[in-house]
């Protein structure tokens, strides 16, 4: 059965009831947060054996962090509970109606948290070493890489592995507030350890120097495959032999856009992993980043089975055509079959 590993930090995370500013705030929702393990959640979905390796604190959110990740079929075997360190913790402020154009903001408290003590030891554990062993892909970020040196020890060590027919994903996740006053360059040399890349062209000029595609890739010549998040306007594949696949992003009614990258990353990833072509994997990516896009919170449900696999085959008028609101996938005009 396929399976896929996706290891790094989930934190808890704490948001305001309503949308109001935090200091006028008097109840505080608490969820949770990360990227690779939106990732796992996302793969689980789509129908794939999915396990997450971390390490949480010996804490109520750890413990929440856990217990949402098993509630959506993920695999927590992996996860490292740490009596001396706290889970890591953030607070989203949301948009202001004041200031539409504002957006959201992230305030950070996972410093010395449990998941930042990761390393290379953390893959002594025989649960995890199995789990690494039997897995067709393991998905990683930069995100992990910025919050320790044993993190990036870590990364680095999984990287230079020998594959064993294992895939290796890299999601480039640049946050600007973990790379202040550390060597960007780390991305780029863990980038090219991996046989996927993916990272939006809003990242990538602060990660790369560079949204120039042809310059990206030339910065980065070793992995298979090289997707590029364009926004909302597409996502583009470029192969080691130098075959370049564009599929244009779906009409989208925006609620929020977090985690609709994790979400993106999972469908792609997916399909990488059922044997599709790049078309067809954008395409997943696409749908999973519009289920999410057109939801409060990290994740959107998937369509059902029969649905997804209609609006997957659909001609590329039909694709074009499609409208999602409220996770709903409608076709916004008409089309010659």
């Amino acid at each position: 059965m396929l399976s896929a590993v996706c290891v790094g930090e989930t934190m808890a995370m704490l948001t305001p009831a309503q949308a109001v500013p935090l200091h006028m705030a008097s109840e505080l929702h608490c969820g949770i947060g990360g990227a690779e393990s939106n990732v796992a959640m996302g793969l689980a979905a789509m129908g794939l054996e999915t396990h997450w390796v971390s390490r949480v604190g010996h804490d109520g959110f750890g413990t929440r962090i856990l217990n949402d990740l098993r509630d959506h079929g993920v695999g927590v075997t992996g996860v490292e509970v740490d009596a001396d360190r706290p889970t890591g913790l953030y607070v989203k402020v949301p948009a202001q109606e004041s200031d539409p154009d504002g957006g959201s903001s992230v305030l950070y408290y996972r410093q010395g948290s449990a998941a930042s003590a990761m390393g290379p030891d953390t893959l002594s554990n025989p649960a995890v070493s199995s789990l690494l062993d039997n897995a067709s892909l393991i998905h990683l970020s930069g995100i992990t890489a910025a919050l320790s040196p044993d993190c990036l020890s870590l990364l680095e060590e999984l990287l230079t592995a020998p594959r064993d027919g294992r895939l290796i994903s890299f999601d480039v996740n640049w946050r600007a507030a973990l790379w202040a006053g550390q060597d960007r360059a780390v991305l780029q040399r863990l980038a090219n350890l991996a046989d996927v890349v993916l990272v939006g062209k809003d990242e990538a000029e602060h990660a790369f120097g560079t949204t120039d595609e042809a310059e990206l890739r030339r910065l980065m010549p070793e992995p298979g495959v090289l997707v590029i998040k364009n926004e909302a306007i597409s996502a583009i594949a470029l192969d080691k032999a130098g075959t370049r696949e564009e599929v244009p992003a779906l009409s989208v009614a925006v609620v929020e856009p977090v985690g609709a990258g994790d979400s993106f990353a999972a469908g792609y990833l997916s399909g990488l992993l059922y044997g599709l072509g790049q078309k067809e994997s954008l395409r997943r990516g696409h749908v999973a980043a519009a289920c999410t896009l057109t939801v409060h919170g990290d994740r959107g449900p998937l369509p059902p089975a029969d649905e997804l696999a209609a609006i997957l085959d659909s001609s590329d008028d039909a694709w074009a055509a499609i409208h999602v609101e409220d996770g709903h996938f409608n076709t916004t005009r008409s089309v010659t079959p």
